[in-house]
This record gives C-alpha cells, sequence and structure tokens, in this order.
C-alpha cells in the first residue's frame, strides 16, 4: 500500500487513518517494512519531521522497489534501467549456454519469449541517454550472442531477416499501449493526466521515437 501526500502533515493524518483501520479491525502493520520517501519540490526544507506509525519513527530512504520498478526520491529512473539491462544480461547469457546447439528458429523463439519484455520501461520518462544506450547495446548484443552473429553486424537488419522487433519498436508499443490505457481509464484523474499535451508518458513516447529517428 502506498500513501501519497503533499505535506507531512497530510501524510501523518493518513497513517493515523490507517492506524484506527488497524486497531478496529485486528489488524497490525510491519513497521519494518513500512518506509517513507520524500520527493522533493525545488531546493524545499531543510529538515523534514519524521512519520511515526504505532509510536515508532518509519525508516526515511532514498530508493524503493515497488512492484519491480526501482523509485528514487529524485525521480531518476536510470536505477531501473539498469535493473533491466542487467537481468537481460542475465537471461540471455543463460539461453546462450543452455540452448546454442538448438536451431535459429528455437533461438528465435526463446528471445522473442523472454527478452522482448521490458518490464516497467514505459515508466522511464526521466532516465538519460547513456542509461537508454546501455540497455538498447545489450539488446543488441544480446542477440547477436544468441545467434552467434558478428559483433559489428548491423542490428535493423538481424532484426528485420528474422522479424524480431528491435529495442525502439519495443519502447514504442509498450508506451503507446500504457498511455492508451491511461487515457481509456475509468479514473478522472488519470484520464485527465493522459489526456493534456504535457502528459510525460506522451512526452516520453515523443523522445522514444526521436531517438529511433537518430538511429
Amino acid at each position: 500500500m502506498v500513501l501519497l501526500s503533499p505535506s507531512i502533515r497530510g501524510l501523518r493524518k493518513l497513517v493515523a487513518i490507517c492506524e484506527s483501520y488497524a486497531a478496529e479491525h485486528g489488524l497490525k502493520y510491519n513497521v519494518k517494512k513500512t518506509v517513507t520517501m520524500v520527493f522533493r519540490s525545488g531546493r524545499g526544507p531543510g529538515t523534514i519531521p519524521g512519520v511515526f506509525l504505532d509510536g515508532d519513527l518509519l525508516e526515511r530512504v532514498e530508493r524503493f522497489r515497488y512492484l519491480g520498478h526501482i523509485v528514487t526520491e529524485g525521480l531518476v529512473d536510470n536505477e531501473d534501467v539498469e535493473r533491466e539491462r542487467r537481468a537481460l544480461a542475465v537471461r540471455c547469457n543463460m539461453f546462450a549456454r543452455r540452448f546454442a546447439k538448438c536451431s535459429d528458429q528455437v533461438k528465435v523463439t526463446l528471445f522473442r519469449a523472454y527478452c522482448l519484455c521490458f518490464c516497467t520501461c514505459q515508466l522511464w520518462v526521466n532516465s538519460t541517454r547513456r542509461a537508454v544506450t546501455n540497455i538498447r547495446v545489450q539488446y543488441n548484443n544480446a542477440y547477436r550472442i544468441l545467434m552467434k552473429l558478428p559483433r559489428y553486424c548491423s542490428a535493423s537488419d538481424m532484426f528485420a531477416r528474422s522479424r524480431v522487433p528491435d529495442f525502439f519498436a519495443i519502447m514504442r508499443s509498450r508506451i503507446a499501449t500504457f498511455w492508451s490505457r491511461l487515457r481509456a481509464s475509468d479514473n478522472e484523474i488519470l484520464s485527465t493526466l493522459a489526456e493534456g499535451l504535457d502528459c510525460s508518458i506522451f512526452k516520453h513516447y515523443l523522445s522514444v521515437q526521436r531517438e529511433a529517428n537518430r538511429k
């Protein structure tokens, strides 16, 4: 469960509501697994008051992994991009070792099934070009290693021949699908945010499109 508030005072009120609900229904929160994070707006105050749950001060963290996505207090997604890059490298190296003697068709099927899903990539709205380049290069090299292709062969050509989407095609598809779901959401807050031209997801899609055109 996540509680969001624009102020510490508001957050304390939300925590108090949770405490009351838990007491009335015989529940108990695990304080050791509960943390707080501050997303600063501008410079912000120098000292941030603590938040207490059942009388215990909650730990304040700078990063937290929520539903698989690494969230940081600076709202920068480089760490999550690197998480997915490493996961991709592990999967592809395992396939290259275990299925080295399989046919190309089997290898392409495995690659499609396990290497085309960049978990939460549609949320990478604030990452550096270097971080994105690193995972793109990892994706291209992973396919070359699995298929035993020369290291410097054309990425666009090898993906076109096997009818496997390249990195940017995957990103565009994931972002567009997510954006479409937000716009069609029954939640008025989500749909309203998604409809605006300043929507961060829409800007993310445009940045991916521009980067693809450069390549």
